[in-house]
């Protein structure tokens, strides 16, 4: 149970970092917002699925805390906001 919440933290601080690393114009919000809300998606994701699926298969708790955080931290994303892309965007009234 220890090991599991280790783990599922240390997938939290992954998709956190690995989200700031891959696209950081996209996370204009402070960079420790990030990192949490992945770790602590992580560790809710985990949680329930565990609980879910009554410890019988820690794999897939495991996947299920890895897409949660993913999920979660997507929600942060700010593409709009991104500057030089060269995609222009035009409102119209």
């Amino acid at each position: 149970m220890v090991l599991e919440t280790i783990a599922f933290a240390l997938i939290g601080l992954a998709v956190g970092f690995g989200a700031l690393v891959t696209l950081p114009a996209y996370f204009p919000a402070a960079r420790s917002l990030t990192v949490a809300t992945a770790v602590i998606a992580a560790l809710l994701g985990g949680g329930i699925s565990r609980y879910a699926l009554d410890d019988h298969l820690p794999g897939l708790a495991l996947l299920f805390s890895a897409v949660g955080s993913v999920l979660l931290v997507s929600v942060l994303a700010r593409p709009d906001q991104v500057t030089g892309t060269g995609r222009h965007r035009h409102r119209h009234a």
